[in-house]
């Protein structure tokens, strides 16, 4: 026997902040790790593609992330578009500005996902409130990568590339 303590792997919970880009509305979710769990927080404006960076600081001062995850549209082809290359750039100045790991993920569908997770008739959707749809397809991205994380490393129960 020794006099060594057992080691234990003691799994730190982290938190994300996922973005669904877009010119008009930048639907923010927050996430952690340890349960791959995800809520909805708010649809931030942008003007022209300009993010209210004031919003997006006061969201990181307060959820602390310690990693961002922004989804990038393509076609479903997979064919690269104008917001493909706008939401790149967005990511790219989120880790400038923030000084923070910045993760991308392919967000085809996840507001077609989020309308119909909302349940809102085709007709109706409209109703449903272009801010919620945002903040679920946030949310939806947000899933997405801590989903392709536990697949690329299953062993592992962290889902965090970042330690």
């Amino acid at each position: 026997m020794s006099d060594m303590p057992e080691r234990t792997n003691i799994v730190k919970p982290r938190t994300f902040l996922g973005f669904d880009y877009g010119l008009k509305r930048i639907g923010v979710a927050a996430g952690q790790n340890l349960t791959a769990t995800t809520t909805p927080l708010e649809a931030v404006r942008a003007t022209d593609g300009t993010p209210n960076w004031e919003a997006i600081s006061r969201l990181i001062e307060t959820w602390c992330p310690d990693a961002l995850i922004v989804g990038i549209p393509y076609h479903m082809d997979g064919a690269e578009h104008d917001m493909t290359c706008a939401a790149r750039r967005f990511g790219n100045r989120l880790r400038e500005r923030y000084r923070l790991p910045v993760f991308l993920v392919d967000e085809r569908l996840s507001s077609v996902a989020a309308e119909e997770m909302l349940g809102a008739p085709k007709k109706r959707r409209a109703k449903t409130g272009k801010q919620t749809v945002d903040t679920v397809a946030a949310q939806i991205i947000l899933q997405t990568w801590f989903a392709e994380q536990q697949a690329s490393h299953p062993e592992a129960h962290d889902n965090d590339p970042t330690s």
